[in-house]
């Protein structure tokens, strides 16, 4: 039996590797390729999806052998340890497609699907925000701590989009109703940052519906370390919360 790292080791593993992989999608952000679509026309796949879910597969196989990986690009591999990591090489693919400065990269680790540890790097910021359980967030290393609006209609949420336009539909329906009872409500393309920004107290909230688990797995602990009450999806199209705990229970009544 492979001994599993301690939470504060995945933390730096997840941390060494993201901000490798955030450096190559730089790097390569003066050539984008599309490759391929996927969901929908406007789900794209570029070359630096796939090059950098490569490059994490390859440093995390070597830092813990035998380890589940879960990526949005390649699929799953099924290791034989209780530890799994869930990848998302580009949160933002169409931010980056267009030159748009919001684009992450979201490496989580999760012991018998649990999650404990996790990172989310700003390509362009350079800023690196991550979590252990049980161990407070940090950005740039130096904990960080959610906001305290004093209600709902002085915080600022965010908000996130599925590719599929019926279900965009009535995601709007939804924003529709929220955004009068809010301070203001943003839209950033990169469900990874808005959580890590809820940490930081950028946001005073964020929701979203049909999330995917690589976009929201390292996000929602490093929100959850920093204060924040986080709701997690209950299905695939079930809704995302993640709130300063003075607002949460009004916001997630709102979005219901």
């Amino acid at each position: 039996m492979i001994a599993l790292p301690a939470v504060g080791e995945l933390e730096a593993i997840a941390v060494a590797v993201g901000r490798e992989a955030a450096a190559a999608v730089r790097s390569s952000a003066d050539d984008v390729t599309t490759l391929d679509t996927k969901s929908s026309p406007t789900d794209v796949v570029t070359a630096a999806d796939l090059a950098v879910e490569t490059l994490i597969r390859d440093r995390l196989h070597a830092a813990t052998p035998g380890a589940t990986i879960i990526g949005e690009e390649h699929g799953d591999t099924v290791g034989d340890t209780e530890l799994g990591w869930v990848v998302d090489p580009i949160d933002g693919t169409v931010n980056y497609l267009h030159g748009l400065p919001f684009v992450s990269v979201s490496i989580a680790a999760a012991v018998d699907g649990r999650v404990v540890a996790g990172v989310v790097v700003d390509v362009h910021r350079n800023e690196v925000f991550s979590a252990a359980a049980g161990c407070g967030s940090r950005k740039d290393g130096r904990p960080v701590a959610v906001s305290c609006p004093p209600a709902l209609d002085r915080a600022l949420v965010a908000t996130g989009y599925a590719y599929d336009a019926n279900v965009r539909a009535a995601q709007g329906q939804v924003l529709a109703g929220l955004i009068g009872r809010v301070a203001d409500v943003r839209g950033f393309g990169s469900t990874a940052l808005h959580l890590a920004w809820v940490a930081c107290g950028r946001l005073d909230g964020f929701y979203q519906s049909h999330a995917n688990r690589w976009d929201y797995a390292a996000g929602a602990l490093i929100a959850e370390e920093a204060g924040a009450v986080v709701r997690l999806p209950d299905g695939p199209a079930g809704m995302l919360v993640a709130a300063a705990p003075s607002v949460a229970e009004d916001l997630a009544a709102a979005v219901s």
